[in-house]
């Protein structure tokens, strides 16, 4: 084994799973200073070290020692517009893109990061949506038990104001799905807006 391969293998897995030094120490139980040495090729870890590293990375030690960044745009580009499924129904929004990202998890560079995005996106964007749906219904309740009758004006108003959320709603998902895809080719980060980090 090189510890040259090892060092990049290493650190090249904690940055692609959005670790620090100080998280993988940490989750591995190694001192920093094991692990910075690691990374530098400066020793090479016994078989207990490279269990306790594997283990915090979710990784076999085999994996480990052999394991590459794998680049593949295309395939992240992929999963960024699976998320357009949420024009058929919402919740395939962050569905498909975690069945996605689930099957590559750890495997090709970037990937983490950017299905974490997408998936936290579509989560909060789905909730919102729903949110202001249940909102709309209740305002219209409330009009109705103060007069007692649904009256035509009171339905068009909710009607009309559901139907311009939701189309706001859709045309900001479609967007940010268009210009994060646009922003992945050009080896950007992506741009994902209101988010709620569900998944971290």
């Amino acid at each position: 084994m090189k510890n040259k391969n090892l060092a990049e293998n290493v650190r090249n897995l904690r940055k692609s799973m959005g670790y620090s030094q100080e998280d993988l120490s940490e989750n591995s139980g190694l001192s920093l200073r094991t692990i910075q040495r690691i990374e530098k090729g400066e020793n090479e870890p016994t078989g207990e070290t490279l269990k306790r590293i594997s283990y915090a990375l979710n990784v076999k030690p085999e994996e480990l020692i052999d394991w590459a960044v794998i680049e593949d745009n295309s395939y992240l580009k992929a999963l960024n517009l699976s998320s357009l499924t949420f024009i058929v129904f919402p919740l395939l929004g962050f569905l498909v893109p975690l069945i996605m990202w689930i099957s590559k998890k750890d495997k090709l560079k970037n990937v983490n990061r950017i299905a974490k995005n997408v998936i936290n996106f579509q989560i909060t964007w789905t909730i919102i949506l729903f949110s202001g749906y249940i909102m709309s219904v209740l305002i219209l309740i409330i009009r109705t038990e103060s007069t007692g009758i649904i009256s035509a004006k009171n339905f068009i108003l909710s009607y009309s104001l559901n139907l311009i959320f939701f189309l706001i709603m859709y045309i900001l998902n479609i967007i940010l799905i268009l210009v994060s895809t646009s922003r992945i080719s050009k080896n950007k980060e992506v741009i994902y807006f209101p988010k709620i980090s569900f998944i971290s």
